[in-house]
């Protein structure tokens, strides 16, 4: 890293910079040139010594261009970290946020989710009561929190046992069976709530006993639908995995005498179960995320987060939404974290890449 401050290219990366703010007098933008083509600089590997000129400028152009990209793209989402920490109930940045004044930022807002639609915010007495019963936003996260676990369960118990079945060689019309199972993820949103709500709504009246209504605007009716949604990430990250299983391991095992309860609990869910687990926490992120399918199906009480959040910006706008928004965010950059550190484990178990 020090040795590329003493290269031609290190001087000619802060001469293009200094004559970016000479021309446009804004050490803002001139800080986020320097982001935008300083970061490619350091992260490009040394090329070899016989690499001309134009192959060194076109890799550095190819890494430029690949770090705007990725800011355009990640900027939006990280921008409201700073923003849910304004002492102002405003949506931009203040001019005492601009000027880093301590006094312009405040957790006030992250306090909010704790207290907004309670009895009596400020009081003693049975405090933790009020708010686990009466905040809206507490309400709604645990709404969202019980539907993720409970439809993320069934997810990975159907997805799975789908994903087995379609494995097998023998299996008739796999391909259009992959495809039925997996059009909630391909077709649009708002057709498929559409198809749940009248079908949750009309078709299951007086089916299931105790809901004789249908299942719409019920908690089993929501965590079906999420489970839907769900079912299709367990399937194909299931299938990944079992794209390399070796299929004599089970006929091995069968033929040790074991029967078939024991073959999948001992030889193929070990290999397997990296790919349950990055499905579920798709599925996981899916449900928590989802909220054209709640907006069909769900009742006043059963709002969850997303589904308060867009309540929140077209009845009462606060940064509240910002503070609950940017705690979505840093738990779904922690989730594709262990996805991404269970991608690689599957790997290495079935030595598809370096230990």
């Amino acid at each position: 890293m020090l040795e590329k401050t003493k290269t031609p290219g290190f001087i000619a990366l802060l001469v293009a910079t200094l004559l970016f703010l000479i021309l446009t007098r804004s050490f803002a933008g001139t800080f986020g040139f320097l982001i935008v083509f300083g970061i490619p600089y350091f992260a490009m590997n040394d090329l070899p010594p016989y690499a001309t000129l134009q192959e060194k400028i076109g890799k550095y152009a190819f890494l430029s261009v690949c770090t705007i990209i990725f800011i355009f793209l990640i900027l939006p989402i990280l921008v409201i970290i700073p923003l849910s920490f304004n002492a102002e109930p405003y949506f931009t940045f203040t001019e005492g946020m601009m000027a880093l004044d301590p006094s312009a930022y405040s957790a006030r807002w992250y306090a909010d989710i704790l207290r907004f639609g309670m009895t009596d915010p400020d009081g003693t007495e049975n405090w933790w009561n009020d708010m686990w019963n009466n905040a809206t936003w507490i309400r709604a996260m645990r709404n969202s929190f019980f539907l993720a676990l409970v439809s993320t369960l069934l997810a990975v118990v159907f997805g799975t046992l789908a994903a087995l079945g379609l494995s097998r060689p023998e299996m008739p019309f796999r391909s259009l069976i992959t495809s039925l199972l997996i059009s909630p993820m391909i077709v649009p949103l708002v057709i498929t709530a559409t198809g749940m709500f009248f079908f949750y709504g009309r078709t299951m009246q007086g089916i299931i006993p105790g809901y004789e209504n249908g299942l719409a605007q019920t908690y089993l009716g929501l965590t079906l639908a999420h489970a839907t949604l769900g079912v299709p990430f367990v399937i194909i990250t299931v299938t990944a995995t079992l794209s390399g299983f070796d299929r004599s391991l089970i006929r091995a095992s069968q033929g040790l005498g074991a029967n078939g309860w024991t073959t999948f609990t001992k030889v193929i869910m070990p290999l397997i179960t990296p790919g349950m687990i990055s499905g579920a926490l798709f599925a996981f992120i899916t449900s928590l995320d989802e909220v054209v399918a709640v907006i069909f199906l769900a009742d006043v009480d059963q709002r969850t987060i997303p589904r308060q959040m867009f309540s929140g910006l077209r009845e009462q706008i606060s940064p509240t939404i910002l503070a609950v928004a940017t705690i979505l965010v840093l738990m779904s950059i922690a989730l594709l974290t262990t996805v991404e550190l269970l991608r690689r484990r599957s790997e290495r178990l079935r030595g598809l890449s370096p230990g």
